[in-house]
């Protein structure tokens, strides 16, 4: 039985970006797509508007100042061929991100690497000396590792606007990076 299970699996992985896609709708994502990640839009004003209009800078590990700078974050998408992107709910979007980068690491793709939206909310208290408590589920967010959510979202077809209003639908992203 086991020898049965671990074939279908094996043949699942194999099937490649499909399953990819599929895997990430069975794990609650709202959309998803296989992107080029010179789609992906990085700029040093993310990192500003991060730095300068959120309450969370400094607060933990995931966010700057301790996380990648723009330049560093675009010469690692340079590293690989392929992404997901997806959309889900708000805090399910960095669990989805580590739940997918897992299942890609452990079916062959061993530089996966998930990237979520907004501050790590994981600890009550970040251990900023001590080093991140739970590094198996902590991952930066991609805007405050300097990428632009809205221009790489809308490159790849996906509808993102300003929230103006606490009535206006609120689009959440993740990142999965793979070679």
């Amino acid at each position: 039985m086991a020898g049965k299970k671990r074939a279908k699996s094996e043949a699942a992985h194999a099937s490649g970006e499909e399953y990819w896609l599929q895997l990430a709708s069975d794990f609650g994502v709202t959309g998803a797509k296989i992107v080029h990640p010179s789609t992906v839009v990085t700029g040093n004003w993310v990192r500003w508007k991060c730095m300068f209009g959120c309450g969370g800078l400094g607060s933990n590990l995931m966010c700057p100042p301790y996380t990648p700078r723009p330049a560093e974050t675009r010469a690692m998408l340079d590293e690989y061929e392929r992404a997901i992107l997806f959309e889900a709910s708000c805090k399910a979007v960095k669990k989805i991100a580590v739940k997918l980068e897992r299942e890609l690491f452990l079916s062959g793709h061993y530089k996966a690497f998930g990237l979520g939206a907004g501050p790590c909310f994981l600890c009550d208290k970040c251990a900023l000396d001590e080093g991140c408590r739970h590094p198996r589920k902590a991952r930066p967010a991609m805007e405050a590792c300097g990428i632009d959510v809205y221009a790489t979202a809308r490159n790849n077809g996906f509808t993102i606007d300003v929230v103006r209003t606490c009535d206006d639908p609120q689009h959440y992203f993740g990142l999965v990076l793979i070679e």
